[in-house]
This record gives structure tokens, C-alpha cells and sequence, in this order.
């Protein structure tokens, strides 16, 4: 059950994980820094949510794709399509991990309660979208970068659009990440019929994830000068720590070879520390006092 639950595989948590801190980050940051309790209980709620909800998210994603997971040699031993789990024992895990994900919800505000609800609707289209379009990776990034609308709502009770505008840049983010992730199986998708960024973009890919770079560095900044009363110093930090961000994304691009499984691998798994530098910088940020 906790391999159907990817535990054994913490980047995808961590990946989900990081955008409910940089919500955290930036509501706090608009907050004027202020720090309280509760901001402190939205931080482990988010950090326990996302080991749930993103345990969740894979087994409905196993379930949808056993039959395809079956066909390809990388997924073929999970335990659904391997037969180690039955069907009724992973939708009762599902429910398992979905009842306590929704109890955590409830600690937070009416409004945030609700801005989790709706994270339900791409969360269930996202395993069925690469069987109708070659973006399925922006629909996982609509559901993996929810949590910044998440934490903001729920530090605020109000969702501003310095927050609208870093899930955008988070959304380009999974795109950049996840297309990297896809080169790993480009040869079994097209058997099967699957689509992907990866099979769309094919050799121009380095084109299209600088553009991504690009949007992504755009947006960061716009979102970060949309905060008000920021001390110079933590204006500077924020805008700092996305330019480090967006480095760190140049280097991948760097090394990234898109014929090297292994290579894709280790790149994707490096976007922990990606969204890392934002928190380091943030913290930064928060500790300056604000005038």
C-alpha cells in the first residue's frame, strides 16, 4: 500500500509540497511578515496533506492506468498491475488517504476549505489526459501547484493576484519538470498511444523548456513586485531567490539529454532543490523586518 502510495519515491511529494510553502512564503511575505501560531499549523498541515493527498493522487492515477502500466517496463511491478493489490483494496486506500486529507482541510477557513475541495477536479481528470491531449503535463500542473492557492487562502482567507500569478510560474514549472520526467518512457507511450509533452516536443524540447525558463522568471517577478510594504532588502531577496530559481533550471537544460533515461531521471529528481531556493529565499525575505 505505501508503494502504491509512491513513499518509497519522496520527490513527487516534495514536488507538491514546495508550491503549498511558496503560498505560505508569499502570504506571509504580504502579511507584512508577521508570523503567528497558526501560520505555524498551516505549514505541518500542508507538509502531512501533501504526503496524503499526493499518495492519493498516485493510487487514482494507478487505478486509471493499470492496464497501460502493465505495458510498460518501468511501471509494469507496481502493485496494481503487478497483482499484488486488488482493485476494492486500492479504491478502499484511496478513500483512506482522501478521508484524512479532507480532515486536515477542515482545521482551515471556510474559504480555503472550499479552494481545497475544488483541487478534487483536476486531480481526477489529470490520469485521463494523456489519453486525449499532449499536454498532460499542464493538467499535473494545475493539481500539483494548487497548494499555493491552498496555503494563501488559508494564511489569508483571500486569494490576491501575486498568488494567482505564482501558480501560473508553478504550472510552467511542472511543465518544465515533468516534460524532462516523460523523455523516460517517449518509446513505450507511442506503443500504446499515449501522449505526452515529450513525444510532442521531441528533439526541439530544449527550445521549449528555455521558453518555459523564460515565462517562468516573468512571472516570479510580477508576482513578487505585487506585494506591498516588502522592505527593500526582502524585495531583493524574493526577486534574488527566483533568479537563483531560474538558474537552477538553466543548469538542467544544460545537462539535460533527452536520450539518457537515467540522466532524466536525476534531473527531475533535482527540482527539490529548485523549489528549495525559493524557500531559502523567502525565509530570508521574512526575516527582514517589513517597513
Amino acid at each position: 500500500f505505501l508503494k502504491l502510495s509512491r513513499i518509497d519515491r519522496p520527490i513527487g511529494t516534495w514536488l507538491l509540497l514546495l508550491p503549498c510553502w511558496w503560498g505560505s512564503s508569499l502570504a506571509i511575505c504580504s502579511n507584512s511578515g508577521h508570523f503567528g501560531y497558526r501560520d505555524y499549523w498551516i505549514l505541518l498541515a500542508c507538509t502531512i496533506g501533501a504526503v496524503l493527498m499526493r499518495g492519493a493522487g498516485c493510487t487514482w492515477n494507478d487505478i486509471n492506468d493499470r492496464h497501460f502500466d502493465a505495458k510498460v517496463f518501468r511501471t509494469k511491478l507496481r502493485p496494481l498491475p503487478s497483482g499484488q493489490i486488488s482493485m476494492n483494496q486500492a479504491l478502499v486506500w484511496l478513500l483512506i488517504q482522501l478521508s484524512l486529507s479532507f480532515l486536515i482541510l477542515l482545521t482551515f477557513n471556510q474559504f480555503a476549505i472550499l479552494v481545497g475541495l475544488c483541487s478534487l477536479i483536476p486531480v481526477a481528470i489529470y490520469p485521463f489526459a494523456k489519453r486525449f491531449t499532449w499536454w498532460p503535463q499542464f493538467f499535473l500542473g494545475i493539481s500539483f501547484n494548487w497548494g499555493i492557492l491552498l496555503s494563501f487562502a488559508a494564511h489569508t482567507n483571500t486569494i490576491e493576484p501575486s498568488a494567482i500569478i505564482l501558480y501560473l510560474a508553478g504550472i510552467f514549472w511542472t511543465l518544465f519538470y515533468d516534460t524532462i520526467y516523460a523523455f523516460q518512457d517517449t518509446e513505450d507511450d507511442a506503443l500504446i498511444g499515449l501522449k505526452s509533452t515529450a513525444l510532442l516536443f521531441g528533439d526541439h524540447a530544449k527550445y521549449w523548456l528555455a521558453f518555459f525558463i523564460f515565462i517562468i522568471f516573468l512571472m516570479m517577478q510580477l508576482s513578487f513586485s505585487l506585494i506591498s510594504h516588502l522592505h527593500f532588502v526582502s524585495e531583493a531577496a524574493l526577486r534574488g531567490g527566483s533568479v537563483m530559481f531560474c538558474f537552477h533550471l538553466i543548469w538542467q537544460l544544460w545537462k539535460l539529454d533527452i536520450y539518457d533515461s537515467h540522466l532524466c531521471l536525476k534531473l527531475f529528481r533535482a527540482n527539490r532543490n529548485s523549489g528549495l531556493i525559493i524557500i531559502f529565499f523567502a525565509f530570508i525575505s521574512i526575516v527582514f523586518p517589513m517597513q
